[in-house]
């Protein structure tokens, strides 16, 4: 079966950022992510999932243990796990992304309290 966002599971989280399940199994999974410009999400960490993001519109921030990335439109980063990270849109653009986590992260998210 072909997927898009168009026939895709999607929901929203954080302040109107949208995301849709393009793929879920066991061993993977693949969303594709929205976030209007001045929006994050909060500092977590994953236990086993190893994460992959890939900019498809716009430039994210990406936090990654303190420290501060500038992701473009085209460009890709990895995040291991027990890294403490968010994504953040500092933009006057909205951005889009795929992220990609081997495991799937749904059950393995630890939010820091700040």
């Amino acid at each position: 079966m072909i997927h898009s966002k168009d026939n895709s599971e999607h929901y929203t989280w954080g302040n109107h950022c949208d995301s849709w399940i393009l793929k879920n199994t066991q061993g993977l999974s693949v969303k594709q992510e929205k976030m209007p410009a001045g929006t994050s999400e909060k500092l977590h960490f994953h236990k086993v999932a190893d994460q992959f993001f890939y900019i498809l519109k716009g430039e994210a921030v990406l936090y990654i243990n303190e420290e501060k990335f500038l992701v473009k439109q085209g460009e890709s980063i990895s995040i291991a796990p027990e890294s403490k990270h968010f994504i953040s849109n500092e933009s006057t653009e909205e951005i889009e992304f795929l992220v990609i986590s081997n495991p799937p992260a749904d059950h393995d998210r630890i939010e820091i309290k700040e």
